[in-house]
């Protein structure tokens, strides 16, 4: 990810986390995907009405696909509201597609969605990754490091 995308990142208005990714994931690869919305879906979220909990990603006839993403109906959508937890489609090319099938073949690997946000052109995006799952010690470590880091940033403070 260059310098250009991550400020895009932090200037949408809308950054929907999945907290939980980094703790029990490696990261291997990250990508960054369209995601196919009805009307009343982009509008919840862009008032931030998502959730990325227990998200996963899955392969299906050569299409990605999220399952499990949260989208609470839009308050102001009357009959054509859409469903909150229905699978949504994800827009990658064709090489990244290939590449991801093949790495989530092996066993231990898996796609997870880590962020959405809204583009420059007021699209929504999803940043998901190719992950490796975490050992009950890798997620000790993790507490440890980052229990040590908190702890120096404490200790930096008093001086």
């Amino acid at each position: 990810m260059n310098k250009e995308e991550e400020l895009i990142r932090k200037k949408s208005p809308v950054n929907i986390r999945n907290k939980k990714a980094s703790f029990e994931y490696f990261f291997i690869e990250t990508y960054t995907a369209g995601i196919v919305l009805t009307g009343t879906e982009i509008k919840s979220i862009r008032l931030g009405k998502a959730s990325l909990v227990d998200t996963y990603c899955f392969i299906n006839n050569r299409e990605v696909w999220v399952k499990g993403m949260n989208i609470s109906p839009y308050f102001y959508g009357s009959y054509n509201n859409h469903e909150a937890k229905r699978d949504r489609k994800l827009l990658l090319t064709k090489r990244e597609i290939d590449k991801l099938e093949s790495a989530t073949r092996q066993t231990g690997y898996t796609i997870v969605p880590l962020l959405v946000f809204i583009d420059e052109h007021g699209r929504a995006k999803m940043d998901i990754a190719l992950c490796k799952g975490k050992k009950e010690y890798d997620k000790r470590q993790t507490l440890k490091e980052k229990e040590d880091r908190r702890e120096m940033d404490r200790a930096m403070k008093h001086y």
